[in-house]
């Protein structure tokens, strides 16, 4: 650990988390934005899926660390939305399942500190013909996105968490589905700004106390 010790915000999820440091990705805007604010930590793992998650959640949060991270920014939801295969080859996660999984996400790390915040990012849409010409795969719906996704965004009401339906913030904006995608399911650097937006739109307007807007944060040695 380098000093001083800064607030410190951890991504986790699978490959649209992992992806999310490349160039004009979600997660290094975000690290621009607080550079000399905070420390933003990638745990992104390509090809997971919520019932993968819940298996290491005691070795990528530990409760017994002295330092409890200020804000985690889940996503899991893509892959366990995909449809199932009859040879099981697939990451398909049940509905009610995923929402037990997420719920066992928040749960515990809510349990790291009081002052640990939520957010979650739902499954965003795909482009479906996209993805059949670049990967050779069909498995993703946009029907069964938006099922995993609504799913999320009601247990996240449930739970008292903050919840960013990727869905519906995508189809807001124009041309999404020619725009936001470089294969149909990862995003370029139009999609990732999109999702980037919509966690400075939380973190502006969540009520927490200390406020983990980038604006009110102190910048080290100013």
């Amino acid at each position: 650990m380098v000093g001083p010790r800064r607030p410190q915000f951890v991504l986790f999820g699978s490959s649209i988390v992992e992806f999310s440091f490349g160039e004009e990705g979600w997660g290094a805007i975000l690290a621009d934005i607080y550079a000399r604010k905070a420390d933003i930590f990638l745990r992104g793992y390509g090809g997971w899926n919520s019932r993968q998650a819940v298996q290491v959640l005691d070795e990528v949060f530990p409760k017994d660390d002295p330092v409890s991270p200020s804000l985690v920014i889940v996503y899991f939801g893509g892959n366990d939305s995909v449809r199932p295969r009859p040879d099981g080859q697939s990451a398909h996660v049940p509905l009610l399942e995923y929402v037990e999984n997420m719920r066992k996400i928040a749960t515990h790390l809510k349990s790291l500190s009081e002052k640990t915040r939520i957010i979650f990012l739902t499954a965003p849409p795909v482009n479906e013909a996209q993805m059949l010409q670049a990967l050779g795969v069909d498995g993703r719906k946009n029907e069964l996105c938006q099922k995993y996704a609504d799913a999320c965004v009601e247990l996240c009401q449930e739970m008292g968490i903050k919840g960013i339906n990727l869905c519906n913030a995508f189809r807001k904006h124009d041309n999404w589905m020619e725009t936001c995608f470089t294969d149909g399911i990862h995003l370029t650097p139009i999609g990732s700004k999109i999702v980037a937006k919509e966690i400075l739109k939380v973190l502006q307007e969540a009520d927490w106390k200390p406020s983990l807007w980038w604006e009110a944060l102190p910048v080290e040695f100013s």
